[in-house]
């Protein structure tokens, strides 16, 4: 019997369930696939900030757990004795005109606030570095923020953590104690269907792993395309946004046009093999925001669901407030991140 039942094991699963270990009780954590089978099993592992401007509560959060991240993700591979390929090494990005220039540099003095000196965001020159994506205007934005991980690195890690720790990772079980439900697109269908209304659902993404080896550089974001090189020698680009699609396992044409505008941005990767292509489906809630508290459609039990393109960054301070929230009943979920904000 466990004091703590988790189903899935995704990322919010699975940091929700390590969370709870660290508090000294014990956990299962129970999914019939094996971790990070679904949205978390991944290859692009981009933990990258929102702007700094427009200040929210989910700007707040997020800029909380990617400080958290570090501490987070070193914990678990003392633990787990593997690597979740984490690295805050910073983001590079085009500056494409005289517009967007000025409110780059405006957004760099909204970051000495909002960032709290903990980061930067500057504007530089791309003739200074040899890792960069080409810009018109010949300027970059590099902040010190980003970071990346492996999305199934980090997953592997994070399962073999909370059973080197003395929790359980289960392909099935009895539910016991309290019960978190982490179960993704499923759960989001449940919910829609039982409210007769759209309350979250499946956004498909493909991804591509390129034979390029930079693993101390930034990562780029350039032409809506995240490029992140890893530690282990490859670099990984993606992704798509599909609300609609027939095949959620497939790779297409999508994926061939996000490959081409990674190589027409980078030099470095022009002639790079393509060698793996993934695709899975992402849950996004409504708000668009994570949904955590206690579940609408079990009583008494709760629900960390929603990650979407964001759930390896908001993973630790999500697995908090949860643990909080579950072992303590202390609340300090954002009203924006509360079930209800998207029922």
């Amino acid at each position: 019997m466990a004091d703590v039942t988790v189903m899935g094991a995704g990322i919010f699963g699975l940091s929700v369930a390590w969370a709870c270990l660290g508090r000294g009780v014990s956990v299962q954590v129970i999914d019939p696939h094996g971790p990070g089978a679904g949205a978390s099993g991944g290859v692009v592992g981009a933990l990258a900030p929102h702007v700094p401007e427009n200040w929210n509560d989910k700007k707040a959060f997020q800029f909380d757990s990617l400080m958290m991240a570090e501490d987070f993700w070193a914990g678990v591979q003392d633990a787990s004795g593997f690597s979740p390929g984490y690295a805050r090494l910073g983001r590079l990005q085009p500056v494409p005109d005289d517009h967007a220039l000025h409110l780059a540099r405006a957004r760099a003095n909204g970051a000495r606030t909002l960032w709290q000196g903990q980061a930067d965001w500057e504007v530089i020159r791309a003739d200074t570095l040899d890792w960069a994506p080409l810009t018109p205007t010949g300027w970059l934005i590099r902040d010190t923020l980003t970071a990346r991980l492996h999305p199934r690195r980090a997953c592997a890690a994070l399962a073999a953590a909370i059973t080197a720790r003395g929790g359980k990772v289960l392909a099935e079980g009895a539910l016991s104690g309290s019960v978190v439900w982490a179960t993704g697109v499923a759960d989001l269908d449940a919910l829609t269907a039982h409210r007769g209304r759209m309350v979250g659902n499946g956004v498909k993404g493909q991804g591509a792993v390129l034979a390029h080896a930079a693993p101390e550089q930034p990562q780029l974001f350039a032409d809506t395309v995240h490029i992140v090189p890893h530690e282990d020698g490859t670099t990984a680009i993606g992704s798509t946004s599909e609300r609609d699609y027939d095949d959620p396992a497939t790779t297409d044409e999508q994926l061939d046009a996000v490959i081409a505008r990674a190589r027409a941005a980078v030099l470095a990767l022009r002639d790079a093999p393509v060698i793996e292509r993934w695709a899975g489906v992402r849950p996004r809630t409504r708000s668009r925001a994570p949904m955590l508290g206690a579940h609408p459609l079990h009583e008494g039990q709760f629900i960390a669901n929603g990650g979407f393109k964001i759930g390896f960054g908001m993973a630790p301070k999500v697995a908090q407030v949860m643990a909080d929230l579950v072992l303590d009943g202390v609340d300090n979920i954002p009203p924006d991140f509360r079930p209800e904000a998207s029922l």
